[in-house]
């Protein structure tokens, strides 16, 4: 009531420093690389959420969903890059604004996540995610080979809630 009272309103995003930015890369993050950051959360963040491109799961693209101390992970639809061809072309085709982002090793392959909170060190923040990606000898290397503890749901299970969802991709 007393912020009613004045002049003058100071924005939440300047009175407690709130502020976010978007972490996007075109290479894939190492899932125990990610594992280990995800547990060790910086708490300056307090939501963040997006798409997330996990090599050991290259046909599924990931959701990644945090509100405080909860954190939620799991797949959000297929890569358009894993589909079939004509599917694929089908898409492409029906959506050109996703051609002209279209990596031809790739295809739509990619993290994007929005991070939110409270005065971030986001150069600090950024290098720790980037440190997270593969590296250019684990790019080159056999990504199946990787070993992933992050939570996952069988290829059935994925049908199952995509079909009753209308949703077949990221």
């Amino acid at each position: 009531m007393q912020e009613l009272m004045n002049d003058h309103h100071t924005p939440e995003t300047e009175e407690y420093g709130i502020s976010s930015f978007v972490y996007e890369r075109r290479r894939p993050f190492h899932p125990e690389r990610l594992t280990a950051w995800m547990s060790d959360w910086p708490e300056a963040i307090v939501r963040a959420k997006g798409t997330v491109w996990l090599a050991s799961r290259n046909v599924l693209a990931q959701s990644l969903s945090q509100a405080g101390p909860s954190i939620q992970f799991g797949p959000a639809g297929y890569w358009v890059a894993a589909l079939p061809e004509a599917e694929r072309q089908a898409i492409l085709a029906e959506e050109p604004e996703l051609a002209q982002h279209w990596d031809p090793v790739f295809g739509d392959r990619t993290t994007k996540l929005v991070l939110i909170g409270i005065a971030p060190d986001k150069r600090r923040i950024t290098a720790e995610l980037d440190a997270c990606l593969l590296t250019d000898e684990e790019m080159a290397g056999d990504w199946s080979l990787l070993s992933d503890r992050l939570p996952n749901v069988s290829t059935e299970q994925l049908e199952a809630a995509l079909n009753s969802s209308g949703t077949a991709r990221a």
